[in-house]
């Protein structure tokens, strides 16, 4: 009877856990089609035409360079978004897995809600140009981002 019973608990706990993490996905979702896909489309696809980049198979690898990381929470669209702290963190960890997930560096450390406060109060001053470096460093490390 214990072992029948364990094995409930046991099933019910897994079902709780998937439900949530389901929750979790379609709230992320919703955020990225509430706050991001207005510029970067709904497939992450971005604008290039009109400056808006692609996050598929890109946005991954702003994470190999500490500047690179920090400016994916500085850009005006995150940085000024009407989102906690902790929900920015969450969509950007959503985001590089729904985008960019082979190109996420191994030993990757997913965004904090104390890391998205700290770097959303440094405000990039010119983010083309900011952009433009992190993009020339990741060049110079052979990845190939546009």
């Amino acid at each position: 009877m214990h072992r029948t019973r364990r094995y409930l608990i046991g099933l019910l706990l897994s079902i709780q856990l998937g439900a949530a993490d389901a929750l979790a996905a379609d709230r992320n979702r919703n955020n990225f089609l509430l706050h991001c896909s207005g510029c970067h489309r709904q497939d992450g696809g971005g604008s290039p035409e009109n400056g808006i980049p692609s996050m598929q198979g890109r946005v991954g690898h702003f994470l190999r360079l500490p500047e690179g990381r920090a400016f994916l929470v500085q850009v005006p669209g995150t940085s000024q978004s009407a989102l906690g702290d902790a929900a920015v963190a969450e969509l950007l960890n959503w985001m590089v897995n729904q985008f960019s997930r082979d190109e996420i560096p191994s030993g990757f450390i997913p965004y904090t809600a104390v890391e998205v406060e700290r770097l959303r109060a440094q405000r990039l001053s010119d983010v083309p140009a900011k952009r433009a470096a992190v993009v020339g460093s990741l060049r110079d490390m052979g990845y190939r981002v546009e």
